[in-house]
């Protein structure tokens, strides 16, 4: 049976969770106009596992009409489902909505929910959004180290050479994932002082850490 429009609409307007999940997947395969139109029926579902299916494919059908898409984003900043906050997140960074920067800020500081807060973190490089330094210098103070490790390779994204000095201690830190990210951050932003980072990951005792900041060195 091929999939319309109208087919994904019924199923989207079934009372069986099994037929709307089925629905938000058909919708890939629809124009992204249509798509686009039929995914705000979904994020609006009463199941949290629609609406985070839904979200998940806003990061690319959003951009048929951004300021639409940050409307129902923000909206859904404020789920009861943390999962669905966290997709959020993710779509306004990879949309590159500026606009919702205050609204992640705010719901970095209030949210008691790890997951939020890292998607929030790791979302801020891609966002661009020279304001969001400050945020990621207070997630790198964090306990959580998926949240730390997030901020570092934010930091990396943003651009911002003032990250150097705050990245360089983690060169030395004892998970090898963490100098590594360290490696790939302080690559992307470059520098004297970034390159003098570099040059002592180069004799790093993990062989890939060591490879990749010969690699980098080359290019700094």
């Amino acid at each position: 049976m091929s999939i319309t429009p109208e087919s994904v609409k019924q199923l989207l307007g079934s009372e069986d969770l099994g037929d709307r999940l089925r629905a938000v997947n058909q919708i890939r395969e629809l124009e992204p106009a249509i798509a686009f139109e039929l995914i705000q029926t979904a994020v609006g579902d009463s199941n949290a596992r629609v609406r985070y299916s839904a979200v998940s494919q806003l990061d690319v059908l959003g951009t048929q009409d951004l300021q639409l898409s940050l409307n129902i984003l923000r909206e859904l900043l404020n789920d009861p489902e943390p999962d669905v906050q966290a997709a959020a997140a993710d779509c306004l960074g990879a949309l590159k909505l500026e606009e919702a920067f205050d609204d992640l800020q705010q719901l970095y500081n209030t949210t008691p929910e790890w997951l939020v807060k890292f998607s929030i973190i790791a979302t801020l490089g891609e966002l661009g959004d020279p304001r969001g330094f400050d945020l990621l210098k207070l997630a790198l103070d964090t306990e959580n180290d998926l949240i730390k490790t997030a901020a570092i390779s934010s930091f990396g994204e943003l651009g911002n050479l003032d990250a150097v000095p705050l990245l360089t201690p983690y060169a030395q830190n004892p998970d090898w994932q963490v100098r590594y990210r360290v490696l790939l951050a302080l690559s992307r932003l470059g520098g004297a002082d970034a390159k003098a980072v570099l040059e002592t990951l180069a004799n790093d005792e993990v062989e890939a850490i060591a490879n990749e900041a010969k690699n980098s060195l080359q290019s700094v």
